[in-house]
């Protein structure tokens, strides 16, 4: 019997194991999705899956030399929606 975390054929990885590849949760890999500022990935019969060259890459494109270095993506998931949220309160911009 195969374990469900065994490396599956081809390199890709579903998205609880790419974010153990990762070392985040999947949730954080589906909000990055979502937002568009995740790594690449394909959908194979409605599953979401990773190649592990493109997990690679998005990781490695996100290395920086201090905490002063800017990061590569202006809108994270908690900010967006937070803003988004509160502008359905009066005088609250949305961002």
């Amino acid at each position: 019997m195969q374990s469900k975390f065994s490396q599956p054929q081809r390199g890709y990885l579903c998205t609880p194991l790419a974010g153990i590849f990762l070392g985040v949760s999947g949730r954080t890999l589906e909000k990055h999705r979502s937002y568009g500022t995740g790594p690449r990935f394909s959908k194979l019969g409605g599953r979401v899956v990773y190649k592990i060259e493109d997990l690679e890459e998005w990781a490695d494109g996100a290395v920086r030399a201090s905490t002063l270095d800017p990061g590569f993506s202006e809108i994270t998931a908690t900010t967006r929606s937070y803003s988004r949220a509160m502008s359905r309160y009066v005088g609250y911009p949305e961002r």
